[in-house]
């Protein structure tokens, strides 16, 4: 579902506000807005995010202790090899890769969850929620990827709610590297390792047309770097 853009500059001081309760700095003024007026935005298709949460469910499975053949054949049963990107398929085939940065990708699904409605909130002082795990494929169990995607139900959030969280994350990024580049305290249990990896989940999932934006990436070329 495409739909027109919320205003970029009452979203971002909305952020603000946010960072300010939080007692964090606050960007620049020149910080870029992450869409612009007139941009319309929209979610990516919901099974390809099912596909995408199924596959880091399975990636963080392998990183503590799922075996390579039974990762690889629950993907190919799946017919979800497609969406593993290439270092994700060297790592499940043969351990091969960061162990610590695909751990790191807990944060991600999670974000990816609140997008389907998996997670009732996304809150950048509180970690993953422990009972994240109940809501993702029983890999043990045997659970197929068709059987989860029937047993979740997954209800979308609206894009426009999806894309200030983006914002507020976008600044969060900002702010907790500031943070922790300048030794102060973190306004909660969350770093800035997490919160890099939740806004990476929300720019892959949230879609933004414009005249200013390309085709949505691929989850390995999705940019954080401003």
């Amino acid at each position: 579902m495409r739909v027109p853009a919320p205003d970029p500059r009452a979203v971002r001081e909305a952020s603000l506000d946010e960072l300010s309760r939080l007692g964090l700095p606050l960007p620049p003024p020149q910080f870029p807005l992450v869409w612009e007026p007139g941009d319309e935005i929209e979610l990516r298709p919901t099974p390809e995010i099912e596909a995408r949460i199924a596959v880091l469910h399975v990636i963080l499975a392998r990183c503590f202790g799922m075996p390579a053949r039974a990762a690889t054949g629950w993907l190919l049963e799946s017919h979800l090899v497609d969406s593993v990107t290439p270092p994700e398929w060297q790592f499940v085939m043969g351990g091969r890769g960061d162990h610590r940065s695909f751990v790191l990708h807990h944060d991600a699904l999670f974000s990816l969850a609140w997008v389907l409605g998996l997670a009732k909130e996304l809150d950048p002082t509180v970690p993953v929620d422990e009972r994240l795990v109940e809501r993702m494929p029983n890999l043990v169990a045997g659970e197929t990827f068709g059987q989860w995607r029937a047993r979740i139900l997954a209800a979308p959030q609206h894009p426009g709610d999806a894309a200030a969280l983006l914002d507020l994350h976008y600044c969060l990024d900002w702010a907790y590297l500031e943070i922790e580049k300048a030794g102060g305290a973190l306004p909660g249990l969350v770093d800035a390792n997490a919160i890099g990896q939740r806004r990476w989940a929300l720019e892959w999932a949230v879609v933004l047309r414009g005249p200013y934006h390309d085709e949505p990436p691929g989850w390995e070329e999705v940019d954080l770097s401003t």
